[in-house]
């Protein structure tokens, strides 16, 4: 058979890659995309916002001052940093969490997944160990196999992440010579188990963390969307010196705009900026004063108290539906954000079930996608967020029928 154009420019160039694009794939959560987006088919895979419950005028009417007011500035080039009048407002959302910051330490990137990716770069080199949860977040497992690392899955439960596991982890890779650079984890609400890190854990991470000269990266893109109370105060908010802090605008607004925030010691927030000018110039002003202008018109915590009542009815409408259609199989019930982590009954694969789901209309994504080493087969994880409560109910009963076949 005849090679396509396509298969004959990838063997034009087969042989000029970087050996580390070996390490490139897709995302189990990106493939999903052109399913998901078929009306038919109820999405309970990728972790998007429900932004129909923004307030549009207030946004067109954010638009309309930025065009009149600040539109030379807003189509301009910006600085590396980030818009100062945005990072100053970023610093009154990180106070709700107990975080004290200066908007010389932060900066502004293209959504958080941006910041960690510029972590990524400057601190693991081929080999170096990035310590995660188990489960972590996909989009981590992806940068840090990009970077040749060795991903260490750490000990997780319903408290979170086990300070004593990463102890050990630790201690037993430098005891093999390896270099044990960063510790990457999602404390609230986490991506994609939904557990949260218990008060107790967080400040024996910390020492454990600071003993061994770790890096902490805290993740923390869902922490406002609590549902019953907030969380534990941020790890940040304990210690400056170990703790890089990531944000985002992507789930408390929206997505769209692709703007994030890193907030780091100034030794590490030095190399970052030069980091970020070297890789994209400036961050995107006009979706950052966009943003800004929306922040400045609108009572933004009102409107993330309303996304909080919104996600907590969607999921016990998740819960609900598991009761009802799947009496006995074990889910995580999040205190917050947007996932549900459900354990698949016995001889079920998550992956090789997901075809038979998408007969039924319903998608997922399936647990390994959050493993850097090929487990989570008996896994999958349920995202609330998106649909309404009542095709959430719809979702998981047809769920419930793909399971069904597959025993």
């Amino acid at each position: 058979m005849a090679q396509s154009r396509l298969e004959q420019e990838f063997d034009l160039f087969k042989d000029s890659y970087a050996q580390r694009a070996e390490n490139l794939s897709v995302s189990e959560v990106r493939a999903l995309f052109a399913t998901v987006s078929r009306p038919e088919v109820v999405s309970l895979a990728g972790g998007m916002p429900d932004v129909s419950a923004l307030d549009n005028e207030l946004i067109r009417t954010a638009f309309e001052s930025l065009m009149k007011n600040r539109s030379q500035f807003a189509l301009q080039y910006g600085p590396g940093q980030g818009d100062a009048k945005l990072r100053g407002q970023i610093l009154e959302i990180m106070a709700l969490e107990g975080i004290q910051g200066t908007v010389e330490n932060l900066m502004i990137t293209t959504g958080s997944q941006h910041a960690l990716e510029l972590i990524a770069d400057l601190f693991l080199d081929q080999g170096d160990v990035a310590l995660v949860e188990s489960p972590s977040y996909v989009g981590a497992v992806g940068i840090f196999r990009h970077k040749e690392a060795h991903i260490e899955h750490i000990y997780t439960d319903s408290d979170g992440i086990s300070p004593e596991a990463v102890a050990e982890a630790s201690d037993r890779m430098i005891a093999d010579g390896k270099k044990v650079k960063l510790l990457y984890l999602v404390p609230n609400f986490a991506n994609p188990s939904g557990v949260t890190l218990s008060e107790e854990r967080r400040d024996k991470l910390i020492a454990v963390c600071k003993e061994r000269g770790i890096l902490i990266v805290e993740d923390n893109p869902y922490g406002l969307l609590y549902f019953d109370g907030a969380p534990p105060k941020a790890l940040r908010a304990r210690d400056a010196d170990i703790v890089v802090y990531l944000g985002s605008f992507s789930k408390i607004l929206s997505p769209g705009l692709r703007v994030g925030y890193v907030l780091a010691p100034p030794a590490i927030r030095e190399k970052l900026i030069l980091a970020n000018e070297s890789a994209i110039l400036s961050p995107a002003t006009f979706a950052q004063m966009l943003i800004s202008e929306y922040l400045s018109i609108c009572d933004w915590q009102k409107q993330i108290s309303e996304y909080r009542s919104l996600y907590k009815t969607k999921r016990d409408a998740a819960i609900w539906a598991l009761n009802e259609y799947l009496p006995g199989v074990e889910t995580t019930k999040p205190a917050g954000g947007f996932f549900l982590w459900v354990s698949l009954p016995e001889g079920i694969d998550g992956k090789q079930m997901l075809p038979i789901a998408v007969e039924e209309l319903v998608a997922y994504t399936p647990g390994t996608a959050f493993y850097g080493d090929g487990r989570g087969k008996e896994f999958i994880r349920v995202c609330f967020s998106h649909p309404t409560a009542e095709n959430v109910k719809v979702g998981i009963q047809r769920l419930a029928k793909a399971i069904e076949r597959s025993r």
